[in-house]
């Protein structure tokens, strides 16, 4: 979401009185739309998939901001997908940081985090 929402931010609009800028402008935008929503709903699809399958009980033992951190995260998927907010792109990446730090500590390893950019 943080890509989308940075390329929506930087489309300039054309003057109005250009029917052809325009049309280019709106598709595009609506292009970026529909895709950010997309991706927003696919991403909270997987971390309540996640938190609902693999995390149990005894895995709040050395995560204790489990629920909280997946709560947070999900309700950020829904901001992402209603507004154009560099803020809250970040802050559902920084929460997806945090939830791959948990997944991997459960499973014994250390796999950075790598974002894409």
């Amino acid at each position: 979401m943080q890509s989308i929402t940075n390329k929506m931010l930087a489309l300039e609009c054309p003057d109005t009185s250009n029917a052809g800028g325009m049309a280019t402008y709106l598709n595009t935008m609506s292009r970026y739309a529909a895709i950010k929503e997309e991706e927003a709903q696919k991403c909270k699809d997987e971390l309540l998939i996640l938190w609902t399958d693999f995390f149990k009980p005894q895995h709040l033992e050395g995560n204790p901001s489990l629920h909280d951190t997946f709560w947070k995260a999900a309700k950020l998927c829904s901001a992402c997908k209603v507004e154009v907010s560099p803020a809250h792109a970040q802050e559902l990446m920084d929460a997806i940081e945090a939830i791959h730090n948990m997944f991997w500590a459960v499973k014994g390893r250390e796999v950075p985090w790598i974002r894409a950019s």
